[in-house]
């Protein structure tokens, strides 16, 4: 019934649904094989770049470009989880606020929980569900923790790097992750001072990939300019995507990643249950203590031993 639901676009459901994923409840693998045939069909488009770029104010004019095209919306929204509760530490965003009665559009902030690369654990599977309901776009916006948010390329057709004059030199701290990633550049807040240099910075170090040479552009997010002229490119890197070799491609190694993840995930959880009651543990811990051997040798001993098991 709840599946029905979700493919019918029914919000409350997708709601649900999502929630589901994210506490792990019995439920999910099944609502995951259930959905998963009819996936496949909306453009999901990561967001990323450093705290204090704009990125959700410019999602918000992102999602009202979408909507006067009369293209359905989803959002994620990934936050740092409250240490107390284990949820989305800033809610559902402010700056969007003004979507929430709209049928077409669904927001929602989902809390990291321990996922890594700026999403949270879930966001496979809320994208799925995002697609599988009907969405025909649906944006990601991580976290905004710099050079760690490379896992967005792994779930985005299009991802958007953001960053802002004032940085500077601070591109430094995560070039090696982000430019690397970035299909399309922005320099948001393009009305300060120093937003010339950003974008003859960032013009220098855009990577191509597979015959697409990623845009920079400007946009001040605040008044919406320059947001048309992004909206433009993603559909240039839609058309791109489209062409048959280099969707299968992408494809290929988008779902090389995702299953690798899931075994990875697996046996992290078999080997951590073991280690919770391994005597061997308490006894390394002791021996490290008191300095008799460092922590390194104690890991691969320990590893070794609960490796003889399987």
């Amino acid at each position: 019934m709840l599946v029905k639901s979700v493919l019918k676009g029914d919000h409350r459901a997708l709601a649900k649904a999502i929630s589901a994923f994210e506490n792990e409840e019995p439920v999910a693998a099944k609502i995951a094989k259930e959905i998963f045939p009819y996936t496949g069909k909306a453009f999901v488009i990561g967001v990323t770049g450093p705290p204090g770029a704009g990125k959700s104010t410019l999602v918000d004019k992102m999602i009202k470009h979408y909507r006067s095209n009369k293209k359905s919306v989803g959002v994620l929204a990934i936050d740092p989880s409250s240490i107390f509760t284990g949820g989305a530490l800033l809610g559902d965003r402010l700056r969007m606020a003004s979507h929430n009665l709209d049928p077409d559009v669904f927001i929602r902030s989902m809390a990291s929980r321990g996922g890594v690369g700026g999403l949270a654990k879930a966001t496979r599977n809320a994208i799925r569900l995002l697609d599988a309901s009907g969405k025909d776009i649906i944006i990601v916006e991580t976290i905004g923790a710099g050079q760690s948010e490379v896992e967005i390329v792994k779930v985005a057709d299009a991802t958007v790097v953001v960053t802002i004059p004032q940085l500077g030199d601070q591109v430094q701290t995560f070039k090696a992750g982000l430019m690397e990633i970035g299909d399309i550049f922005v320099v948001n807040m393009a009305d300060l001072p120093g937003a010339d240099k950003m974008v003859t910075y960032l013009l220098g170090g855009v990577v191509a990939k597979n015959g697409w040479a990623p845009p920079v552009l400007r946009t001040v997010a605040k008044s919406g300019e320059g947001v048309d002229v992004l909206i433009e490119k993603l559909e240039k890197r839609r058309e791109f995507l489209a062409k048959k070799d280099i969707a299968e491609k992408r494809q290929l190694e988008q779902t090389r990643a995702e299953i690798s993840s899931l075994v990875a995930e697996k046996i992290s959880k078999v080997f951590l249950k073991e280690l919770s009651s391994s005597k061997d543990l308490e006894r390394l811990i002791e021996l490290v203590n008191k300095k008799k051997i460092d922590p390194q040798t104690a890991s691969e001993e320990l590893f070794a031993k609960l490796s003889k098991k399987r």
